[in-house]
Protein backbone atom coordinates (compact mmCIF):
# COMPACT_ATOMS: atom_id res chain seq x y z
CA UNK A 1 0.00 0.00 0.00
CA UNK A 2 2.50 -0.09 2.50
CA UNK A 3 3.41 4.40 -5.40
CA UNK A 4 2.37 2.05 -5.60
CA UNK A 5 0.88 -2.32 -6.62
CA UNK A 6 -3.58 -1.14 -12.94
CA UNK A 7 -4.99 -2.98 -16.16
CA UNK A 8 -3.31 -1.12 -19.23
CA UNK A 9 -3.07 2.50 -18.40
CA UNK A 10 -4.21 3.20 -15.53
CA UNK A 11 -3.65 7.12 -15.33
CA UNK A 12 -5.59 6.78 -18.45
CA UNK A 13 -8.07 4.58 -17.80
CA UNK A 14 -11.68 6.22 -18.32
CA UNK A 15 -14.62 4.61 -16.28
CA UNK A 16 -16.77 7.59 -16.32
CA UNK A 17 -20.02 5.45 -16.75
CA UNK A 18 -19.59 3.19 -14.33
CA UNK A 19 -18.39 6.11 -11.81
CA UNK A 20 -21.62 8.13 -12.54
CA UNK A 21 -23.67 4.96 -11.48
CA UNK A 22 -22.30 4.96 -7.98
CA UNK A 23 -22.55 8.86 -7.69
CA UNK A 24 -26.25 8.46 -8.50
CA UNK A 25 -26.41 6.22 -5.41
CA UNK A 26 -28.11 7.65 -2.14
CA UNK A 27 -28.07 11.37 -2.08
CA UNK A 28 -24.74 12.25 0.09
CA UNK A 29 -25.63 13.40 3.82
CA UNK A 30 -24.55 17.18 4.37
CA UNK A 31 -22.01 15.61 7.19
CA UNK A 32 -18.17 16.10 7.32
CA UNK A 33 -16.88 14.27 4.72
CA UNK A 34 -15.42 11.09 5.09
CA UNK A 35 -11.40 11.21 4.64
CA UNK A 36 -9.50 8.13 3.22
CA UNK A 37 -5.54 8.96 3.17
CA UNK A 38 -3.47 7.02 0.13
CA UNK A 39 0.33 6.86 0.42
CA UNK A 40 2.19 7.18 -2.29
CA UNK A 41 2.70 4.06 -3.65
CA UNK A 42 2.01 3.83 -7.37
CA UNK A 43 -1.53 5.97 -7.45
CA UNK A 44 0.47 9.68 -7.11
CA UNK A 45 -0.18 10.37 -10.53
CA UNK A 46 -3.73 8.61 -11.13
CA UNK A 47 -6.32 11.08 -10.81
CA UNK A 48 -9.25 9.04 -12.42
CA UNK A 49 -8.17 6.27 -9.85
CA UNK A 50 -8.81 8.77 -6.76
CA UNK A 51 -12.00 10.33 -8.07
CA UNK A 52 -13.74 6.28 -8.38
CA UNK A 53 -12.16 5.69 -4.92
CA UNK A 54 -14.72 8.87 -3.93
CA UNK A 55 -17.26 7.74 -5.66
CA UNK A 56 -17.91 4.45 -5.19
CA UNK A 57 -17.13 4.97 -1.41
CA UNK A 58 -19.57 7.92 -1.24
CA UNK A 59 -22.23 5.91 -2.54
CA UNK A 60 -21.43 3.26 0.12
CA UNK A 61 -21.76 5.41 2.61
CA UNK A 62 -24.05 7.90 2.18
CA UNK A 63 -21.60 10.90 2.50
CA UNK A 64 -18.98 12.93 0.46
CA UNK A 65 -15.67 11.17 0.68
CA UNK A 66 -12.35 12.60 0.42
CA UNK A 67 -9.07 11.06 -0.90
CA UNK A 68 -5.91 12.99 1.13
CA UNK A 69 -2.58 12.35 -0.23
CA UNK A 70 0.62 12.91 1.06
CA UNK A 71 4.37 12.75 -0.26
CA UNK A 72 5.47 10.10 2.26
CA UNK A 73 4.17 7.10 4.11
CA UNK A 74 4.68 9.21 7.68
CA UNK A 75 3.10 11.88 6.96
CA UNK A 76 -0.35 9.67 6.47
CA UNK A 77 0.06 7.71 9.06
CA UNK A 78 0.72 10.57 11.83
CA UNK A 79 -2.45 11.91 10.55
CA UNK A 80 -4.47 8.74 10.55
CA UNK A 81 -2.84 7.96 14.07
CA UNK A 82 -4.25 10.82 15.03
CA UNK A 83 -8.14 10.51 13.58
CA UNK A 84 -7.64 13.37 11.35
CA UNK A 85 -8.24 10.69 8.52
CA UNK A 86 -11.09 8.34 8.87
CA UNK A 87 -9.28 5.15 7.13
CA UNK A 88 -6.11 4.91 5.13
CA UNK A 89 -4.13 2.14 3.10
CA UNK A 90 -1.40 2.18 4.54
CA UNK A 91 1.57 -0.28 4.93
CA UNK A 92 2.27 -3.33 6.89
CA UNK A 93 5.63 -1.68 8.61
CA UNK A 94 3.39 1.62 9.77
CA UNK A 95 1.15 -0.69 11.14
CA UNK A 96 3.37 -2.93 13.52
CA UNK A 97 4.84 0.63 14.50
CA UNK A 98 1.36 1.86 16.02
CA UNK A 99 -0.50 -1.12 16.25
CA UNK A 100 -1.73 -0.06 19.54
CA UNK A 101 -3.17 3.06 17.66
CA UNK A 102 -4.78 1.34 14.86
CA UNK A 103 -7.37 -1.34 13.63
CA UNK A 104 -6.89 -3.28 10.15
CA UNK A 105 -10.00 -2.76 8.63
CA UNK A 106 -9.04 -4.79 5.35
CA UNK A 107 -6.30 -6.46 3.16
CA UNK A 108 -6.02 -6.63 -0.30
CA UNK A 109 -6.34 -10.07 -1.61
CA UNK A 110 -3.59 -10.31 -4.58
CA UNK A 111 -3.36 -13.18 -6.98
CA UNK A 112 -5.87 -15.50 -4.44
CA UNK A 113 -4.22 -14.32 -1.38
CA UNK A 114 -3.78 -11.01 1.11
CA UNK A 115 0.10 -11.73 0.08
CA UNK A 116 3.25 -9.99 -1.51
CA UNK A 117 7.14 -9.53 -1.49
CA UNK A 118 9.51 -7.29 -1.91
CA UNK A 119 11.81 -7.51 -4.97
CA UNK A 120 15.58 -6.24 -5.04
CA UNK A 121 15.93 -5.32 -8.59
CA UNK A 122 18.92 -4.49 -10.97
CA UNK A 123 19.48 -3.19 -14.09
CA UNK A 124 18.14 -6.49 -16.86
CA UNK A 125 22.07 -6.55 -18.48
CA UNK A 126 23.89 -6.55 -14.93
CA UNK A 127 25.28 -10.00 -13.64
CA UNK A 128 23.78 -10.17 -10.62
CA UNK A 129 22.20 -12.98 -8.37
CA UNK A 130 21.12 -11.25 -5.42
CA UNK A 131 21.65 -9.10 -2.27
CA UNK A 132 25.33 -9.85 -1.66
CA UNK A 133 26.54 -8.90 -5.55
CA UNK A 134 25.11 -5.49 -4.57
CA UNK A 135 27.95 -4.91 -2.01
CA UNK A 136 29.16 -1.56 -3.04
CA UNK A 137 25.95 -0.29 -4.89
CA UNK A 138 23.93 3.03 -5.30
CA UNK A 139 20.79 2.04 -4.50
CA UNK A 140 17.66 3.43 -4.25
CA UNK A 141 14.73 2.83 -1.58
CA UNK A 142 11.44 3.91 -1.75
CA UNK A 143 10.47 4.99 1.50
CA UNK A 144 12.27 5.00 5.23
CA UNK A 145 8.56 3.61 6.31
CA UNK A 146 7.83 1.53 3.53
CA UNK A 147 8.12 -2.33 4.23
CA UNK A 148 8.97 -3.91 0.59
CA UNK A 149 11.28 -0.68 -0.32
CA UNK A 150 13.03 -0.29 2.77
CA UNK A 151 12.81 -2.79 5.98
CA UNK A 152 12.89 -6.14 4.20
CA UNK A 153 16.42 -5.12 2.46
CA UNK A 154 17.67 -3.04 5.90
CA UNK A 155 16.50 -6.64 8.07
CA UNK A 156 18.33 -8.75 5.53
CA UNK A 157 21.69 -6.59 5.60
CA UNK A 158 20.99 -7.22 9.71
CA UNK A 159 21.33 -10.99 9.30
CA UNK A 160 24.85 -9.95 7.06
CA UNK A 161 26.31 -7.88 10.08
CA UNK A 162 25.63 -4.88 7.85
CA UNK A 163 23.40 -1.64 7.33
CA UNK A 164 22.48 -0.08 4.54
CA UNK A 165 24.96 2.37 5.47
CA UNK A 166 28.22 1.04 5.56
CA UNK A 167 26.99 -2.09 2.60
CA UNK A 168 26.32 0.19 0.03
CA UNK A 169 28.51 3.38 -1.05
CA UNK A 170 25.09 5.45 -0.79
CA UNK A 171 21.40 4.82 -0.70
CA UNK A 172 18.77 7.35 -1.40
CA UNK A 173 14.81 7.42 -1.55
CA UNK A 174 13.34 8.04 -4.24
CA UNK A 175 9.11 8.48 -2.46
CA UNK A 176 7.60 6.08 -4.56
CA UNK A 177 8.19 2.34 -5.51
CA UNK A 178 7.42 3.62 -9.53
CA UNK A 179 10.45 5.81 -9.00
CA UNK A 180 12.40 3.02 -7.94
CA UNK A 181 12.23 1.25 -10.95
CA UNK A 182 12.86 4.44 -13.37
CA UNK A 183 15.96 5.11 -10.98
CA UNK A 184 17.35 1.63 -11.43
CA UNK A 185 15.98 1.79 -15.51
CA UNK A 186 17.64 5.06 -16.15
CA UNK A 187 21.00 4.03 -13.95
CA UNK A 188 20.43 6.52 -11.65
CA UNK A 189 20.96 3.56 -8.97
CA UNK A 190 22.74 0.08 -9.88
CA UNK A 191 19.78 -1.37 -7.68
CA UNK A 192 17.04 -1.13 -5.83
CA UNK A 193 14.36 -2.33 -3.52
CA UNK A 194 10.78 -2.42 -4.67
CA UNK A 195 7.61 -3.24 -3.51
CA UNK A 196 7.03 -6.41 -5.84
CA UNK A 197 3.16 -5.99 -6.29
CA UNK A 198 4.11 -2.95 -8.03
CA UNK A 199 6.97 -3.90 -10.42
CA UNK A 200 4.87 -7.59 -11.09
CA UNK A 201 1.54 -4.46 -12.52
CA UNK A 202 3.83 -2.18 -14.27
CA UNK A 203 5.42 -5.01 -15.98
CA UNK A 204 2.33 -5.07 -17.45
CA UNK A 205 0.73 -1.33 -17.84
CA UNK A 206 4.92 -0.21 -18.19
CA UNK A 207 6.59 -2.69 -19.95
CA UNK A 208 9.34 -0.83 -21.98
CA UNK A 209 10.32 0.86 -18.44
CA UNK A 210 10.15 -2.40 -16.30
CA UNK A 211 11.69 -4.46 -18.98
CA UNK A 212 15.11 -2.17 -18.35
CA UNK A 213 14.82 -3.45 -14.79
CA UNK A 214 15.75 -7.39 -13.37
CA UNK A 215 14.60 -9.03 -9.95
CA UNK A 216 17.63 -10.76 -8.74
CA UNK A 217 15.64 -11.90 -5.19
CA UNK A 218 12.69 -11.87 -4.10
CA UNK A 219 11.48 -11.86 -0.25
CA UNK A 220 9.19 -14.46 1.20
CA UNK A 221 5.69 -13.70 1.22
CA UNK A 222 4.15 -11.12 3.45
CA UNK A 223 0.85 -9.30 4.77
CA UNK A 224 -0.22 -7.11 1.91
CA UNK A 225 -0.32 -3.26 2.95
CA UNK A 226 -3.36 -2.56 5.02
CA UNK A 227 -6.42 -0.46 4.70
CA UNK A 228 -6.36 0.67 8.77
CA UNK A 229 -8.52 3.12 10.72
CA UNK A 230 -7.50 4.66 14.46
CA UNK A 231 -9.18 3.06 17.09
CA UNK A 232 -9.92 6.50 18.19
CA UNK A 233 -12.24 7.06 15.74
CA UNK A 234 -15.88 6.45 15.33
CA UNK A 235 -16.47 2.87 15.30
CA UNK A 236 -19.88 2.43 13.06
CA UNK A 237 -17.87 4.57 10.71
CA UNK A 238 -14.88 1.78 10.79
CA UNK A 239 -17.55 -0.73 10.49
CA UNK A 240 -19.48 1.00 7.27
CA UNK A 241 -16.03 1.14 5.79
CA UNK A 242 -14.86 -2.51 6.01
CA UNK A 243 -18.07 -3.26 4.71
CA UNK A 244 -17.81 -0.71 1.39
CA UNK A 245 -14.23 -2.63 0.60
CA UNK A 246 -15.66 -6.44 1.44
CA UNK A 247 -18.70 -5.10 -0.98
CA UNK A 248 -16.45 -4.07 -3.73
CA UNK A 249 -17.05 -7.29 -6.16
CA UNK A 250 -20.58 -6.90 -6.15
CA UNK A 251 -20.46 -3.03 -7.05
CA UNK A 252 -19.64 -2.08 -11.03
CA UNK A 253 -17.48 0.65 -10.01
CA UNK A 254 -16.02 -1.48 -7.12
CA UNK A 255 -15.01 -3.88 -9.64
CA UNK A 256 -13.38 -1.84 -12.34
CA UNK A 257 -11.37 -0.20 -9.32
CA UNK A 258 -10.22 -4.02 -8.56
CA UNK A 259 -9.67 -4.57 -12.17
CA UNK A 260 -7.39 -1.46 -12.50
CA UNK A 261 -5.27 -2.25 -9.30
CA UNK A 262 -5.54 -6.09 -10.43
CA UNK A 263 -6.68 -7.12 -6.99
CA UNK A 264 -9.12 -10.01 -6.43
CA UNK A 265 -10.89 -7.68 -3.09
CA UNK A 266 -10.68 -6.73 -0.14
CA UNK A 267 -10.62 -9.58 3.05
CA UNK A 268 -10.60 -9.24 6.61
CA UNK A 269 -7.73 -10.31 8.15
CA UNK A 270 -6.06 -10.63 11.67
CA UNK A 271 -3.04 -8.74 12.45
CA UNK A 272 -1.09 -11.68 12.94
CA UNK A 273 -0.55 -11.53 9.27
CA UNK A 274 2.16 -8.52 9.64
CA UNK A 275 3.90 -10.96 12.17
CA UNK A 276 6.80 -11.10 9.93
CA UNK A 277 7.17 -7.56 9.40
CA UNK A 278 7.09 -6.82 13.14
CA UNK A 279 9.64 -9.57 13.84
CA UNK A 280 11.55 -7.40 11.36
CA UNK A 281 10.84 -3.91 12.66
CA UNK A 282 11.83 -5.39 16.13
CA UNK A 283 15.22 -6.92 14.82
CA UNK A 284 16.38 -3.89 13.05
CA UNK A 285 15.10 -1.41 15.90
CA UNK A 286 17.07 -3.42 18.56
CA UNK A 287 20.22 -3.22 16.43
CA UNK A 288 20.19 0.07 15.33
Amino acid sequence: MKEAPPAAGISRRVLGAAIGGTLAAPQLQAAQAVTFGLTPVFLDSDIVLVRQIEAYLAGRLGRAVTVVKRRTYREVTSLLVAAQLDAAWICGYPFVQHREALEVLAVPAYRGAPLYQSYLIVRRDREATGLADLRGDIHAFSDPDSNSGFLVTRAALDTLGAAPATFFARSFFTYGHRNVIRAVAAGLANSGSVDGYVWDVMADIEAPLVAATRVVERSAPMGFPPIAAARAGDPGLRRDIRRALLAMPQDATGRAILSTLRLDGFAEADPSLFASIEAMWLRTRDTG
